[in-house]
């Protein structure tokens, strides 16, 4: 049965659909998907986990009173007010986690880590190939606004900072398989979006945490990521992504764990059949998502521990394109609104 939506969110629905056919990408957008407009939220996935969602961003809140976990660290120090009041509610004041991880290091995951260490002075783990970009050891690679895709593609990616961060905290670590201090979960090494991506996984009752391998939301539209969220197995976000063959194999892999439920970097939780169908077709035709051009489409860049090693030089950028139709589509409508005006008055002198 389809869900039924208001006017308002069935407008939303369809505009959010005919951007994504713009964009010429393969839609995995689900018929009973609803849009949620709140810039924050709450979500209860299992018993003791909870996704709380900061603006186009998620972070996560794993376990319970006597022993939780948060995953990743918003998109700006201003976020730390919202996190640590969050967890106050859900574990209790006075309650500072065991350790921060993080899925990677782009500033949209870390932006309130430094206020979160200084204020809980707690671990933090990540997998030793993000280290550099946490300890200013290196900047990532810049953006790739030439993916397409929509305005935080094209427009928007471009202005994102890329490094380096200092955080003047030693980082610990993350290795592939059990993550002893949190039984049951295992951490998934998923690159591709970024050189030491890594996801979480608990087998027991199939929850998974994909970090940004692949995403519930599209990303790269501004219209789905500043208003609607409405929810979608997605690629990666596209303008951050610089090794796509190992992207798809990251997608195949957490695919292949069957997850009853999953929550991402951006986008709502989802669950049930058609999310596994939707994550089904994601891997088994990836090749159809990769973007048709790109600074790292045919050439990934290639990183080591201390940071990259290699970058592809830039490609031709959409920008121009996009600014031409932007003028274009208003010098159309200034005519046809003044062509009207004339109309108008010609048929009141008559």
């Amino acid at each position: 049965m389809q869900a039924q939506f208001s006017g308002k969110a069935e407008l939303l629905i369809l505009l959010n659909r005919t951007l994504s056919h713009l964009s010429f990408m393969p839609s995995t957008i689900l018929s009973i998907a609803k849009p949620d407009f709140a810039l924050t939220a709450l979500s209860r996935m299992a018993s003791d986990v909870f996704q709380l969602r900061i603006g186009f961003v998620n972070v996560f809140f794993i376990g319970k009173k006597s022993k939780w976990f948060l995953i990743d660290a918003g998109f700006a120090p201003v976020n730390a007010n919202l996190i640590v009041r969050t967890a106050a509610s859900v574990f209790g004041k006075s309650n500072p986690p065991q350790a921060i991880l993080l899925t990677h290091a782009h500033f949209d995951h870390v932006g309130a880590l430094e206020s979160l260490v200084n204020k809980w002075q707690v671990p933090v783990f990540a997998h030793p190939l993000e280290v550099p970009y946490l300890n200013g050891g290196a900047s990532y690679p810049p953006a790739d606004p030439a993916v397409g895709g929509g305005a935080m593609s094209v427009v928007f990616s471009r202005f994102f900072p890329v490094g380096p961060f200092t955080l003047n905290y030693p980082v610990q670590n993350l290795k592939e398989g059990p993550f002893g201090p949190m039984p049951g979960w295992d951490v998934i090494d998923s690159p591709g979006h970024s050189p030491g991506h890594v996801s979480f996984y608990r087998k027991k009752d199939g929850v998974l945490l994909s970090g940004d391998a692949f995403i519930t939301m599209n990303q790269e539209s501004f219209f789905s990521s500043a208003l609607t969220h409405l929810p979608e197995i997605h690629r990666p976000p596209a303008y951050f992504t610089q090794d796509w063959e190992k992207a798809m194999a990251s997608v195949r892999t957490l695919a292949a764990l069957k997850p009853l439920t999953v929550a991402s970097g951006h986008g709502q939780p989802m669950k049930g059949k058609p999310m596994q169908n939707a994550l089904h077709k994601l891997a088994a035709n990836f090749k159809d998502f990769i973007p048709a051009r790109g600074r790292y489409v045919k050439q990934p860049a290639i990183f080591d521990e201390t940071g990259p090693v290699f970058v592809p030089p830039r490609v031709w950028d959409p920008i121009f394109p996009w600014l031409g139709g932007i003028a274009l589509a208003t010098l159309v409508i200034s005519l046809l609104s003044q062509t009207l005006s004339r109309s108008s008055a010609s048929e009141k002198r008559v």
